[in-house]
């Protein structure tokens, strides 16, 4: 079991870096992270920001070299951050709406940037390309975007020739990207999801082998199709190493045929290399808001979330997702129990009946507020979400009169919203537009408490009398369309229809 806390400033000494997503965070020498540019609103950022492990201890070191009075690169966001040895490489990036392809390097012993000329097979200028170290020598970056086409090119960089070479692969390739993962994994580049050609978001996953010059192999890709819980499709994400497995976090997609907004996602999966599976990693609470283009940096068993982007706001928070055993879980769920939003599949697996007693209470209070406030009828869903009544859901009711013209009386509404359950009824998940997953998932939660209310039993009798075998696919718990998977969809229309009267 795992456990999310968000960091405050009195965790840390010094000043805590200001909100950014775009940016790169990686980790030196098993002491320091050291985060790099990122964009903020519509600002580019060129800072450095190190949090020093051992100390606990954020600060902004003196740093030197540059050019034209300019120390170190100009500002830039979604460009690549590569380790090698105590050296940061930086490559590309976009700052406005120019892609650069310059190449630094950052000497961390002393804080000094140099810009580095390189030879060979130089890459284009490019940003949300994805790079990974091979070995303690070299580079290797994949794909990106340069403002025209979406890429599919292997770069490898040698950083003591500062030599770049592409790679000739043959054989099937994977589909151009932007905005995906890259990560060595022993011997093989493994390269997940992002924004294909033409705009699709993609969910599959690569190998790229004939890295490694002492094995002698052929470069050639090989897509892979894992067993387990794979996540959906998804760009913006982060693949962080630690121990034997990689963990998936957050990034956003679309519905494909649910249209073009994004939907932000704040799940973890684990790719197990032991068992090469896909898993979900166990959290005992509710995890950080859903957002893409953060970082995710893993320091022995601990990972330090930062920043980001949700389609409307730029985060500045940090978040710790420990395992229990460590010390900063031990600390708080010590003292402060009741303040972890308790993840809902735990809590009754737990049957911690004392905790649930005072959330509940704390929950009554806050849908009371809520219906003193707003004047509406509102009911309380076992997880505390607050069910609104479907005649003052505005939203519900204004989709109901959509469908068959515009009605005054309530009576009429009545009429129009059985309309929309039959429409719903009748529907595929591919012919359910985007602007109807919120009031679809209002709805069913609205269904079940009404059930609940009429039979008197628990969240978990319920389900499992009405969904037998499918407890896990349960959505009372989700708290807003935002946490939906797109392969989620399915699952929720069919359960919805079982919900609705015959």
């Amino acid at each position: 079991m795992h456990y999310w806390f968000r960091a405050s400033s009195s965790d840390f000494a010094g000043t805590l870096p200001q909100p950014r997503s775009g940016h790169t965070a990686v980790i030196i020498g098993g002491s320091k992270v050291v985060v790099f540019g990122g964009l903020i609103e519509k600002k580019f950022l060129s800072d450095i920001v190190v949090y020093d492990i051992d100390n606990k201890l954020w600060f902004q070191p003196e740093c030197t070299g540059g050019s034209d009075g300019q120390v170190g690169p100009s500002p830039r966001a979604f460009h690549v951050a590569v380790v090698i040895d105590c050296h940061m490489f930086i490559f590309g990036g976009r700052s406005g709406g120019k892609r650069l392809g310059d190449f630094w390097v950052l000497d961390t012993d002393i804080w000094q940037w140099s810009e580095l000329t390189s030879f060979g097979d130089l890459p284009s200028a490019r940003d949300f390309a994805a790079a990974s170290a091979i070995g303690n020598r070299k580079i290797v970056m994949y794909g990106g975007w340069d403002g025209k086409k979406w890429l599919s090119d292997v770069y490898v960089m040698d950083t003591i020739s500062l030599e770049w070479m592409e790679l000739s692969v043959t054989g099937s390739l994977p589909p151009a990207r932007c905005g995906h993962t890259a990560t060595m994994v022993e011997k093989r580049l493994l390269v997940y999801g992002g924004r294909g050609g033409g705009g699709p978001i993609m969910g599959d996953l690569w190998a790229l082998k004939g890295l490694i010059e002492e094995e002698n192999e052929t470069p050639g890709w090989t897509q892979l199709k894992l067993p387990g819980q794979a996540p959906s499709p998804r760009c913006g994400h982060t693949i962080t190493s630690g121990g034997h497995y990689l963990l998936l976090f957050g990034g956003h997609g679309t519905g494909g045929w649910l249209s073009r907004y994004d939907i932000y996602y704040n799940d973890c999966i684990v790719l197990d290399r032991v068992s090469a599976q896909w898993k979900r990693l166990p959290t005992g609470n509710e995890p950080p808001p859903a957002r893409a283009y953060h970082s995710l940096t893993c320091m022995g068993s601990r990972y330090l979330l930062f920043g980001g982007f949700d389609g409307k706001s730029t985060f500045g928070d940090l978040w710790w997702l420990v395992p229990e055993e460590d010390s900063i879980a031990k600390r708080l769920l010590a003292t402060s129990p009741t303040n972890l939003p308790q993840n809902k599949d735990v809590v009754m697996g737990n049957n911690n009946v004392q905790s649930e007693g005072k959330e509940s209470q704390m929950e009554e209070s806050v849908v009371s507020e809520l219906q003193k406030r707003l004047g509406i009828s509102v009911s309380l869903l076992g997880n505390g979400v607050p069910i609104v009544d479907e005649l003052e859901d505005r939203e519900f009711v204004q989709l109901a009169s959509s469908l068959v013209g515009e009605r005054v009386s309530s009576n009429q509404q009545v009429s129009d919203i059985q309309a929309l359950r039959d429409h719903w009824r009748k529907s595929t998940p591919r012919h359910i537009p985007l602007k109807e997953l919120g009031p679809l998932l209002r709805d069913y939660q609205r269904l079940i408490t009404r059930h609940l209310q009429a039979n008197g039993g628990s969240h978990m009798q319920f389900i499992e009398s009405s969904f037998p075998g499918k407890v896990a696919y349960g959505f009372y718990h989700i708290r807003n369309v935002n946490q939906l998977r797109m392969d989620d969809i399915p699952k929720l229309l069919a359960e919805y229809k079982q919900l609705l009267p015959n």
